[in-house]
């Protein structure tokens, strides 16, 4: 065995475990290919939190077994480890892995013994549902990263897990055990990722303001705010040679004055906060499960603007819930006018096994397909002039790029606020992971026109 290949779908701890698993293979003497180039080994790093996703990690197995027939197949991820029924029948050499904490083992024992992989230790077939969940425990795991190939930006995991009741959500099944790495490890990480030549970092979590506490649930923490993440913000800020630093998602929970003043006081972290909002409705929030209110997530709102200057505020919001009226859908949508977002991710409500919003659709209704599209329709409309109002507010202005491609003369990068900067004539000047001076001189459809400054 020498080549292997990684496909990922799903979010950016996904995208995190995929890195340890390249970086684990690579350490085993493996090298990585495309699917193009039929690698020997193939690893499919699943998504369920859709059917979608779902779909298209299943549509990965199938081109991979016509792309290179006699590859070993991994498919690992989120959706193996819940039995929704949407693995049947994925055909020949596919193995399942489960348990998470058994992955590393599983590939390490494939890459020495390939012919024992249609029974590794501590992983499932698809014939074998016996194994217990805390089997294997001390198993190797997935190495902490030196670098994010392929990437100027570096993700950062240090949080995993939810136990979190939204109802709409099915990852507290996938991922039901909070766990966090220690200070030491996350800051010798980050240190490392610098070291590689990455210049920002996005720190990352399945619930990522509940990092070192063992849940996300704030009325159960000791206190009103988690002093353990503020900590560590704050100190991965002190790391020298850092240029820029992000937060992945947040709950409005998780923004505290203490949060911000950091913000202030630290240059290195960008002025961009993600704040997840899913409905402006009290009545669809409560039937969601949420830990706010739309005032609660307004008075957040308030304070990051007063404390930030000019702070990109992105969002996500699912359209069409279990019960949502045109009045829950007006509330949403104003309430996104009111927070003028610079970017709103718009999701159609899917149902999913195992998750509360199931049983809810019997008792309030689904809403029809046709009125979810006129919705998500309408919202897309307005993140789309929201979007450009934002961006509006800085022509004239100089911004700093982190150059992340090049291509006819044009260099590409995301500004401080996190919207995309565009220059021209620029490719022979500067190159990509620069970090450009720039000032932008126009706003495009769906980025800003920027000359070197």
């Amino acid at each position: 065995m020498n080549t292997f290949s990684i496909n990922t779908l799903g979010c950016k701890v996904n995208q995190y475990e995929s890195q340890q698993i390249r970086q684990l293979l690579e350490d085993q003497g493996l090298n990585q290919v495309c699917l193009q180039q039929k690698p020997d080994l193939v690893v499919v790093n699943t998504c369920c939190v859709t059917k979608t996703a779902s779909a298209k990690s299943r549509q990965f197995v199938h081109k991979a077994q016509k792309l290179s027939p006699h590859a070993k197949i991994i498919l690992c991820g989120c959706l193996p480890a819940v039995n929704i029924g949407e693995l049947d029948n994925l055909g020949k050499n596919v193995q399942l892995v489960k348990y998470r904490q058994n992955l590393a083992a599983t590939l390490e024992q494939i890459v020495v013994n390939t012919s024992q992989i249609d029974k590794p230790i501590g992983s499932r077939t698809q014939n074998d549902s016996k194994i217990k969940d805390k089997e294997s425990l001390n198993h190797s795991k997935l190495p902490p990263l030196t670098r994010f190939k392929g990437q100027t930006r570096a993700f950062l995991k240090v949080q995993d897990g939810c136990d979190g009741c939204c109802t709409y959500c099915i990852v507290p099944k996938t991922r039901p055990d909070l766990s966090s790495i220690s200070m030491e490890n996350a800051l010798n990480e980050a240190k490392n990722l610098v070291i590689a030549g990455h210049k920002e970092i996005v720190i990352t979590g399945i619930s990522l303001g509940a990092y070192g506490l063992d849940t996300v649930r704030k009325i159960k923490w000791p206190k009103k705010e988690n002093e353990n993440f503020i900590e560590l913000v704050e100190n991965i800020s002190n790391i020298p040679n850092l240029s820029r630093i992000r937060l992945s998602s947040l709950e409005p929970g998780d923004v505290t004055e203490k949060l911000l003043d950091i913000f202030r006081k630290k240059p290195n972290l960008m002025p961009h906060l993600h704040l997840s909002l899913q409905s402006g409705s009290k009545n669809i929030l409560k039937r969601m499960c949420r830990q706010y209110r739309p005032a609660d997530f307004l008075k957040k709102i308030e304070m990051i603007n007063s404390k930030l200057d000019n702070p990109a505020i992105t969002t996500d919001i699912i359209v069409g819930f279990p019960g949502e009226t045109e009045e829950d859908f007006r509330q949403s949508f104003e309430l996104a006018q009111k927070a003028a977002f610079s970017k709103i991710h718009v999701f159609s409500f899917s149902p999913r096994k195992f998750t509360a919003a199931v049983k809810l659709s019997k008792i309030y209704g689904p809403v029809k397909p046709q009125i979810i599209k006129e919705r998500s329709s309408a919202l897309r409309d307005l993140n789309s002039r929201l979007e450009s109002a934002f961006r509006d507010k800085f022509i004239g202005k100089v911004a700093n790029v982190l150059i992340e491609s090049t291509s006819n003369g044009f260099a590409f990068g995301r500004t401080e606020r996190y919207f995309i900067a565009q220059i021209p004539n620029a490719d022979k000047k500067i190159k990509k992971n620069d970090i450009a001076k720039v000032k932008i001189v126009k706003n495009e459809k769906n980025n800003v026109l920027a000359e070197l400054y």
